[in-house]
Order: structure tokens, then sequence, then C-alpha cells
């Protein structure tokens, strides 16, 4: 007896399904195309128009990201959308710390079987947050991998490019001693620390579904909350900036320290702003040290500027016009590799948090 003929289905993937989407996926990334677009929807490759940009001396920059763990707690909720602006907003942020606007974006899905609902939801969130940066949604890649996936799981990553004129590359190379630090407020737990912030939610036993005190939204609905794009801000502060950090995973120790040029730390002073309490909430649940907290999360601040005195107040001014609030909230100062340890225990290039306590 002849044994049945395999098919690519038999082994978890559908064609059909992948085929049946993709004509949606196309009007949701037309939507974003601009008259720089030179391809279609479909093409092997996406092809963008240089010609005759503002930039005299254009320089590209280009970053990829993910949104790690929270793509556990979008499934968990079945809300994608938020997601998909989360993965742009963040990539977005990256490239305009150093001076960058964003010019397209691709995105990447890989799943254990098509799931239409996920899919589509991150794609109409990516869209959205391509549109409100200015950038088009030019090309992706959506896999089917049930080998990889256990089933009803996925994964997402994106990519940018931007562009910036040579002489507007913001490098934190004229950062120095006496600069003040300005932190602009997040939404939340924006993309990073969400395996620590899941943790947290079941060592509690907290409920996604309930709105704690301190919370204006359920708790699952507050840690969905997007990451912000701080685009306008720095397209407007920027010119009376040094630097700027956007703090991502790793907290505030690793993200300043990316910028701080040798002979410099920074001054932090952690009550300079009030702590959200979706953070304090995740760190009396899972029982946190607040050291761990400040190395992980964001604490209510999603960017920092660093700029000289005599600009800070403008600078959070320039804040609150773009919508965002803002605090002055440290200080650089000096730091080399052997004097200043015995004084205030600062070697270059560390970030000291002023009240934070021993835990």
């Amino acid at each position: 007896m002849a044994k049945k003929k395999m098919s690519y289905k038999d082994a978890g993937v559908d064609i059909n399904a992948a085929v049946n989407i993709s004509s949606r996926i196309g009007t949701i990334a037309k939507s974003t195309f601009n008259k720089r677009v030179l391809s279609h929807v479909g093409n092997f490759g996406g092809l963008f128009s240089l010609i005759k940009l503002k930039e005299k001396n254009p320089i590209l920059v280009a970053s990829v990201d993910g949104v790690g763990t929270k793509v556990q707690l979008a499934r968990t909720m079945n809300i994608f959308n938020t997601i998909g602006q989360d993965l742009v907003n963040h990539c977005v942020d990256d490239i305009a710390v150093q001076g960058a606007r964003p010019l397209f974006f691709l995105d990447y899905i890989a799943l254990s079987t098509f799931n239409a609902h996920c899919i589509t939801g991150v794609i109409d969130g990516i869209a959205k947050a391509c549109k409100q940066n200015g950038c088009v949604l030019i090309g992706g890649e959506t896999a089917e991998m049930p080998g990889v996936y256990r089933r009803g799981e996925y994964d997402l990553a994106g990519s940018i490019v931007g562009i910036v004129d040579k002489n507007a590359l913001i490098t934190g190379t004229a950062i120095a001693p006496g600069d003040c630090l300005i932190g602009l407020a997040s939404s939340g737990l924006h993309t990073n620390g969400y395996s620590l912030a899941l943790k947290a939610v079941k060592r509690g036993k907290l409920n996604l579904k309930r709105k704690y005190t301190g919370l204006r939204k359920t708790l699952g609905m507050e840690l969905l909350k997007p990451h912000i794009s701080y685009l306008s801000f720095i397209q407007k502060a920027g010119r009376y900036v040094h630097g700027f950090a956007h703090i991502t995973g790793g907290g505030f120790d690793y993200n300043i320290s990316r910028i701080l040029p040798n002979g410099t730390a920074a001054m932090i002073d952690i009550q300079a702003w009030k702590t959200p309490r979706i953070f304090t909430l995740l760190q009396e649940a899972g029982i946190i040290a607040q050291r761990e907290m400040y190395s992980v999360f964001n604490m209510g601040i999603g960017m920092i500027a660093i700029a000289p005195p005599r600009q800070a107040a403008r600078i959070i001014q320039t804040a609150h016009a773009t919508g965002h609030r803002a605090w002055e909230i440290g200080t650089i100062i000096n730091a080399s590799a052997r004097a200043n340890v015995r004084k205030n225990g600062l070697t270059t290039g560390m970030v000291h948090l002023k009240g934070l306590a021993h835990d």
C-alpha cells in the first residue's frame, strides 16, 4: 500500500494562510507610503529614493530591536496593536538620540502558526507609529515556524533606517562637568524589564484585570502602555543638548554611561521626580531590591537630555511644548580612573543615584 504524500501543511506551515493575510498586510503598509517609496508591497526588496534630501552631508543611521517578553503579556491580554507601536517607537528613539530622523522601517514576525488577529494587530500598530513618526513601513517578513515556537507563541523584531546631516550629529562628546541632566517622563515600563515584571506579577499573585490603587487603568493595561516616541522633542531641543540617553534595557547605569566621555560621571537625584505607582507595585509584589529596580527599569524616566545649565529651562519648556513632563534630575561631575574613587566612589563613566536605599 502506497504511503500518503506529505505536504508543507502536514509539517505545520499553511502557505494559503500566508497568502491570504499578505494582502491585508500590504494594504496597511501602503497606507504609510510617501513619494520616496519606489517599490510596491511584495517586491523582494523595498526601494526608497534619497534624491533631493534636505541634508547636505547625509549620514544614514540604522538600528534593530524587539520588544522582548512584552509579547507574552500582549498574548495573555489578546491585544497586539500596542506592541507594534512599541517596536517602532523604541527604534525611532534609538536613532533620534543621535539626531537622526527616521526614513523607513521593516518588521519581522515569527509565529508557531499564522494568527490573523495577532499579525494584523501588530502591523496596525506598526503602521500607526510609522505615520506618527513620519517614516514608511517599506517591507517585512512573517514566518510560520511550528518547529521553533510552541503553539500560540510568537516574536517580533524591527529595523529602522534614518538620516542626519553630519554637522547635526549628537554624539555626547561635548558633555562636560557642570552639565545638567533633564529627565522626560516615560509612559511606564516601555519595552524593557518584562521578564522580571511578569515574574513579580506571578510571585505577588497580582491580577492583570484589577485596577490597583494608584493606577489609572487595570494592571494589564498599565503594563501594555506603548513606548513613547521622543522624536519631536529631540528635533526641537537637539541644538541645545550635548547628548541624549534613551533609558531602555539596563536602566540608568548602562544607558547613561554609554554616552559619558572619559573623565566624567553622572550624579542623579532619584527624588527629583515621583516614581510612578506601577514600579513600586511591581517592586513590592516581587520583593525586588531598589538597586535592582534602577538597573532594570526606567523608573518613570524614558529619555534624558544632558546640556549646559543655562539651557535647562529652555529644554524643559520644549519638553512641555511637545507633550512631555520633564524635570532637572542631576548633574555631570569630574571623575578619573583613580583620583575620585576615594573622594566619592565614582570612576569615569559611572552613574551615582543619590537617595538610593541600601537594600
